[in-house]
């Protein structure tokens, strides 16, 4: 198994599903480029809740990191040919989403006080009294 880094897009939605121990998972296919441009697609799967749901606010065609346990499968094509497919147990989701999401939470509770217009005239007049 191979830790690993792999960006590129969610081909199809993403599928929640419940295992049989009745606990739920998500699925999904990635779509992603390798050095010399050629696609593979990476067949991913979650258990965590957190990224279960930021794989779960995703749909067909967009960008996507993940994160997690790699496991190269090999197969046969129809002539015959030796393919590569690859497994990806998801521990971590990066998204546009989730990055807009997490910093409207950061501003909302580390966002420093601006002050108010009548404040910022009041320093204007104050700077021109001084000769600014």
């Amino acid at each position: 198994m191979i830790d690993a880094l792999i960006a590129g897009t969610v081909y199809g939605k993403p599928q929640e599903r419940t295992g049989k121990n009745g606990r739920p998972f998500v699925t999904c296919k990635l779509r992603a480029a390798d050095g010399a441009g050629e696609s593979h697609f990476i067949n991913a799967v979650c258990f965590s809740p957190e990224p279960c749901a930021a794989l779960l606010a995703l749909s067909d065609g967009e960008s996507v990191a993940l994160s997690g346990t790699l496991t190269p499968k090999p197969w046969a094509d129809k002539t015959g040919a030796p393919r590569v497919g690859l497994d990806l147990l998801a521990h971590a989701v990066l998204s546009a989403y989730n990055v807009s999401r997490k910093r409207k939470a950061a501003q909302a509770t580390d966002k420093p006080q601006r002050p108010r217009d009548e404040a910022w005239q009041a320093m204007a007049q104050d700077d021109g009294a001084m000769g600014f």
